[in-house]
């Protein structure tokens, strides 16, 4: 527990740091984070069974990651559709040696965790308060995590999802989704960032969202028969472990914020 601490006390501000900074500072971040994180997402793939071959995946996501890094937007979605195709070639070319399970394992890696990874960086882009975003959503996870683990343990009688997480219990969850959402509210009334029923409902829905990329990445790690996704984080395991929550809930703010300004809400 004090290893983990000393890490989060160092690394938090750290990573915080970088998100104010944006531009180039965070991309390259974000550019190392996701290698990391797709690293360990292949090797749990491997243990699963789940895929043989690592090289022709990782070169295309590397290509996608540079194209993101150097900020050649237009071309992001053209290249994913050519990473995409030549994935089915190779596995057309190579059947049955290629199995439909391993294709469609290597087809998620450039979501999990590589292209949600990149939602970071859009929202710190946000031509208003991106900043604020990005803190609002951070602050959101790490208050659920925190918050459902410690009132988890003390309170905690239902399980959640025992096939998954044995530790996690329905009250943990209720407590983490209660902070989160008045988090938000407070968060909305010192910021001044977005009406309040929107922020309360918005970090509601992260927390649950959050919670279930946390059970997500276990189910990943008990097909396989691990602990940890890594050894890069002490004391918290590897990037999965810590980004978990962060990955499926950028997307969900960056969109919500996308559709409420089109709207013309706020």
């Amino acid at each position: 527990m004090y290893i983990r601490i000393f890490s989060a006390v160092i690394l938090a501000p750290l990573f915080l740091f970088l998100i104010y900074l944006g531009g180039k500072f965070l991309a390259t971040t974000i550019v190392l984070l996701a290698l990391l994180a797709l690293r360990e997402y292949f090797l749990i793939g491997q243990k699963a069974g789940w895929l043989k071959e690592q090289a022709w995946p990782a070169a295309l996501c590397v290509v996608w990651l540079v194209l993101f890094w150097l900020d050649f937007q237009a071309w992001l979605l053209p290249a994913l559709y050519f990473c995409f195709f030549l994935l089915m070639v190779r596995y057309v070319l190579a059947f049955p040696a290629v199995s439909f399970v391993e294709v469609i394992f290597q087809i998620s890696a450039f979501f999990y965790p590589v292209i949600f990874f990149t939602y970071l960086q859009r929202l710190r882009d946000l031509p208003s308060h991106g900043f604020e975003w990005c803190l609002f959503a951070i602050l959101t996870v790490w208050l659920t995590d925190s918050s459902a683990y410690f009132i988890g343990s003390a309170v905690g009688r239902h399980k959640l999802a025992p096939s998954v997480s044995p530790n996690k219990s329905v009250e943990g969850a209720l407590a983490g989704a209660v902070v989160a959402t008045a988090f938000g509210c407070a968060f909305a009334l010192w910021t001044d960032i977005a009406p309040l029923w929107l922020a309360g409902l918005l970090a509601l829905a992260v927390s649950i969202v959050a919670q279930l990329g946390d059970l997500f990445e276990s189910a990943l790690k008990r097909t396989a028969d691990i602990k940890d996704s890594g050894r890069v984080i002490p004391g918290h395991g590897g990037i999965l472990d810590r980004f978990d929550s962060f990955l499926f809930t950028m997307p969900l703010v960056y969109y919500t914020l996308f559709v409420y300004y089109a709207l013309g809400w706020s």
